[in-house]
């Protein structure tokens, strides 16, 4: 059921790195960054030392008990012959901070890979952006593991990177340097716009769905929402008290959430700037002396697919699961240095990257979305709150579409 505490994630696998020997390995070791192909078939781990693994998903099949092969590749699991994806290796050069992947397939893509690189068989390709320690974004090609673009303009770390979910292959990009940036990867990643306004390091900016906003967080108390279409501000979300450091959109683009240093994450609506729910991450066990402030600082937050959960990770050890109308998780993971978590698209799985350069894979809440939610998501997938607080609906209706109910 939807209510009351689920089953505590499981570890389902954990990756980690062999050791290089040519580095001091305590320094430049963190995932700060990992990612799944929008259609499940491939995972990306940044995992330190300027090297990202593209590992074809799911994991060989000793890692993941029954029930949690990935749809889009099971059946063509059974056969390990030629032509099964391969394991690739990308030496980036510098430390990697961002990871993101093209939405599949990109059909516009085609013609301008063609021309510019003829090795490259014209196929529709997938693509994985790194954003580098210093300021450069190079742009690969999975299948092959090729170095398809070099991007050159920020000024400082990479941190974070976000393709529009329509395919369009536009780029955004944030970085130390308190820009961000729109690259057009059509036009061989030519720079449309930068965003200038923050005063802190870009630490994360997140897409709507609907590819109408983007959200950016600066290790500032605001957060800002810019319009996909104008490139200007719409507005600065205030309400945490202390750095923000990582935001995301539902699925449906109808909610917004952000996690902060001050121990909250805020459930926004983005269309109107409220703050709907505030959940607070109490510790479970108090520390014994009040050394550590901030041992509760958030680092990541994330919907899952299907938008009925959130997963956050803190610097209390803990990865947390959350559901929509719950204030308190439902769920708890022991968690040690954890940077960043997603969720895999199909659902199910939870990968979550830690100081040391270690991946860990936790299994997730699979849950049949209720019709009405399934409806709601329908709705607001093209609606904004606006449009639909004209409908001539009942009020209830109303509040349940706008996520006013709880």
């Amino acid at each position: 059921s939807r209510t009351g505490r689920s089953e505590e994630p499981l570890l389902l696998a954990e990756l980690k790195p062999g050791r290089p020997h040519q580095f001091d390995w305590k320094s430049s070791c963190e995932t700060w960054s990992v990612a799944f192909s929008p259609d499940g078939s491939w995972f990306a781990w940044s995992q330190g030392h300027c090297i990202v693994k593209l590992i074809p998903w799911p994991l060989e099949e000793q890692f993941i008990p029954k029930g949690f092969e990935a749809k889009s590749r099971s059946s063509k699991n059974d056969t390990k012959g030629r032509g099964s994806p391969k394991e690739k290796t990308l030496d980036c050069g510098q430390i990697v901070w961002g990871l993101a992947f093209s939405p599949w397939p990109s059909p516009p893509s085609r013609k301008l890979w063609a021309r510019h690189h003829p090795q490259v068989p014209d196929i529709s390709c997938l693509i994985l952006a790194t954003g580098l320690n210093d300021g450069q974004i190079k742009i690969w090609e999975v299948q092959t593991g090729l170095l398809l673009l070099n991007l050159s303009g920020h000024q400082d770390v990479v941190r974070d990177l976000s393709f529009t979910p329509s395919g369009s292959l536009i780029l955004v990009s944030a970085s130390r340097d308190k820009t961000l940036r729109i690259w057009d990867l059509n036009k061989h990643g030519k720079q449309i716009q930068v965003l200038s306004g923050h005063l802190q390091w870009v630490y994360c900016c997140s897409i709507s769905p609907d590819c109408s906003m983007l959200c950016s967080a600066a290790g500032e108390k605001s957060v800002f929402l810019w319009s996909m279409r104008s490139y200007t501000l719409i507005r600065k979300l205030e309400g945490h008290q202390s750095s923000v450091v990582s935001c995301d959109f539902s699925p449906d683009s109808a909610l917004l959430v952000t996690a902060s240093y001050d121990t909250n994450v805020i459930m926004w609506d983005p269309y109107t700037g409220e703050r709907l729910r505030l959940l607070h991450h109490t510790q479970l066990d108090p520390p014994m002396d009040d050394s550590d402030v901030h041992i509760s600082s958030l680092r990541s937050v994330c919907f899952s697919p299907e938008g009925l959960y959130l997963a956050t990770v803190a610097d209390d050890r803990l990865l947390r699961i959350w559901a929509l109308e719950l204030k308190t998780p439902i769920a708890f993971a022991p968690m040690t240095n954890g940077l960043c978590c997603t969720f895999f698209p199909h659902g199910g799985v939870i990968a979550t990257g830690t100081r040391d350069g270690h991946v860990q894979f936790w299994t997730a809440p699979r849950v049949l979305s209720s019709l009405k939610h399934l409806c709601r998501k329908a709705l607001r997938s093209f609606l904004t709150t606006y449009q639909v607080l004209a409908l001539p609906i009942p009020k209830k209706m109303k509040e349940f579409l706008t996520y006013r109910t709880f």
